[in-house]
């Protein structure tokens, strides 16, 4: 039991840079004092006192903002930061050395008897906010990034985003994307720059459009040449248009920055005089016409 208790303790100066001491740790810490109190009700609820346990349960709730349902299995190792709205569910499996954020849910999805909460193998980490829903199985090392909603089974060592979630991997060897820059820096749009350290599935979707917009552009050119070999010239303005400038907004620095690239459009007060200083010479023209 103290064993236990000296590890729970332990995990979290490697896991949360803000731990200072052991003191803080164990009076300060809504994370170490729900899974104390975890302990003792899962051990209760074992011997058959089920409603000690559910109340026990209750308790740590009401003081940590943390729900775990006393017959939850929980690893060694675990650690819950900041906490607030964690909720575990009763079938949930936990391995050792997980991590949960605050927000997350370990739900079920139906109201039958039985395996209906997700188990999470040893070393998962689950972002804030995520909801992992279902008698499903999270693989060893796997990642779940903050409010995703996960609703199906997990590799191992795997990365989860998005709502639904979606599978996210690292290119196992360099592609070839000067054709995408090519096209890219046409539209004025770089989807890819961050996949290289952090992949993602949208931008992976746009990189198969630039690479269709790719094969496209090559065959219409074919034709084109084809065409002019046979004596028939294409009809003007059959040339590839202009693409205007697109960009995805993601952060407010961006926006701020695209705000700051382009001029504003709004009239400044010189102009507003200047116009009213015209419309009132055409007035009088008129008048006098």
């Amino acid at each position: 039991m103290f064993e236990a208790l000296r590890e729970d303790l332990s995990v979290v100066f490697d896991r949360d840079p803000a731990a200072r001491n052991t003191f803080e740790v164990l009076t300060a810490y809504p994370g170490v004092h729900a899974l104390m109190f975890h302990r003792l009700a899962h051990a209760t609820w074992n011997l058959g006192a089920k409603w000690l346990a559910r109340m026990i349960s209750h308790i740590a709730r009401w003081l940590t903002g943390i729900e775990i349902h006393p017959a939850a299995q929980i690893g060694r190792r675990f650690f819950i930061d900041h906490g607030m709205g964690v909720v575990i569910g009763e079938t949930a499996v936990i391995g050792d050395d997980c991590t949960l954020y605050h927000g997350v849910t370990l739900g079920g999805t139906t109201w039958q008897k039985g395996k209906r909460h997700p188990t999470l193998r040893d070393g998962v980490v689950v972002g804030a906010g995520a909801k992992v829903l279902g008698p499903i199985e999270i693989g060893e090392g796997a990642r779940i990034g903050s409010n995703a909603v996960v609703v199906k089974p997990v590799p191992p060592g795997s990365t989860v985003v998005g709502v639904p979630g979606r599978l996210i991997e690292p290119l196992k060897k360099p592609a070839d994307t000067r054709h995408r820059e090519k096209m890219a820096s046409k539209m004025g749009f770089d989807a890819y720059g961050a996949t290289e350290d952090a992949p993602d599935p949208v931008a992976h979707a746009i990189n198969c459009m630039l690479d269709h917009l790719h094969v496209v552009e090559g065959r219409m050119k074919q034709m084109c040449e084809a065409m002019r070999e046979m004596g028939i010239e294409p009809a003007e303005g059959s040339d590839m248009p202009e693409l205007s400038s697109c960009e995805i907004v993601s952060t407010a620095e961006e926006l701020q920055r695209m705000h700051f690239d382009e001029p504003a459009e709004h009239p400044t007060e010189e102009k507003k005089q200047e116009s009213h200083l015209e419309n009132d010479a055409e007035n009088r023209d008129m008048s006098s016409g």
